[in-house]
């Protein structure tokens, strides 16, 4: 697949954000029916706000897993839309989601998303899917699990967690701010999160219709997290052109709009009952992509 179809493709990308409500559907051990939901979770959208279940609260498998680690509230959740996935990217995204749907931290342990989901191999059903590399994006075995790795960061952030390991994108990413975005390399890079709650914390995850959906499960719900991001610096992007004979003679075409390199510093601020606290999340430095033009002289 040509490079120009990647780029293409990555630009249509989009976000939407989730927070926590009560699990609807989960039964206690001794099967009483589950407090009914407390609809103070939000999903955030340009803006706004409205209340929304989860696509597995009904699912047998989630259910039981609640019961069996007494994780009945939602602490937090997220999704990222990917509207037009590049090669077979939707393929590992839901691969990968299923791997890490029912995994148990518990109280103090360390999450490593790399040693939950393992190798992305063919052995394993992963396919050729999408990376950055040199300012570029290529096909790599398990591309597009990156995208797996900046929704579980959110959702650990937003259930005020504590980050071990997380690193920036090369470039910036089209379904998250900034500054909260994470990439993973197995063997290299890695998310880790440590279990700060005091009680198991329930992943789950499920990719639908270009969507990647995750949420925390608990015993209780999380002060409220806001993220919040300052630019330090910014870097224009450059052109770059590609023959195509296909294109009328004389005429261009653009695929890609590029994007600009930023540095950012992002923080959250902590809200609990008796004070607001800030957590620094550090400086992330992304380099411009260029703006990818076809023609045909």
């Amino acid at each position: 697949m040509k490079i120009t179809r990647l780029y293409q493709a990555v630009s249509l990308c989009t976000l939407l954000c989730l927070t926590g409500t009560l699990v609807a559907g989960c039964q206690s051990p001794q099967k009483k029916p589950a407090p009914s939901p407390q609809r103070t979770g939000q999903v955030e959208e340009k803006g706004g706000s409205k209340e929304a279940g989860m696509l597995w609260d009904e699912d047998p498998a989630f259910i039981k897993a609640c019961q069996e680690n007494g994780t009945f509230i939602r602490m937090a959740s997220y999704s990222a839309v990917l509207p037009d996935p590049i090669l077979h990217e939707r393929d590992n995204i839901s691969l990968g989601a299923k791997y890490l749907a029912g995994a148990v931290v518990k109280p103090a342990a360390v999450f490593s998303l790399n040693d939950r989901i393992s190798r992305r191999s063919a052995a394993r059903g992963f396919l050729p899917g999408p990376m950055y590399r040199d300012g570029h994006i290529v096909s790599t075995m398990g591309g597009g699990v990156c995208k797996i790795a900046s929704v579980i960061y959110n959702v650990a952030v937003l259930a005020n967690q504590q980050i071990i390991e997380r690193y920036p994108h090369s470039m910036t990413v089209p379904y998250v701010p900034p500054g909260q975005d994470a990439t993973i390399s197995y063997g290299t890079k890695d998310f880790k999160f440590k279990n700060v709650s005091g009680a198991p914390i329930l992943v789950w995850a499920q990719n639908r219709g270009g969507t990647l959906y995750m949420a925390f499960y608990g015993t209780s719900r999380p002060p409220q997290v806001k993220w919040i991001h300052q630019v330090l610096d910014k870097t224009p992007f450059w052109t770059e052109y590609q023959n195509d004979p296909s294109l009328p003679k004389g005429s261009e075409k653009e695929i890609f709009s590029g994007s600009q390199g930023i540095t950012v510093h992002s923080w959250v601020e902590v809200t609990t009952k008796t004070q607001k606290i800030k957590k620094d999340m550090g400086i992330s430095a992304y380099q411009p992509a260029p703006r990818v033009v076809a023609r045909n002289k």
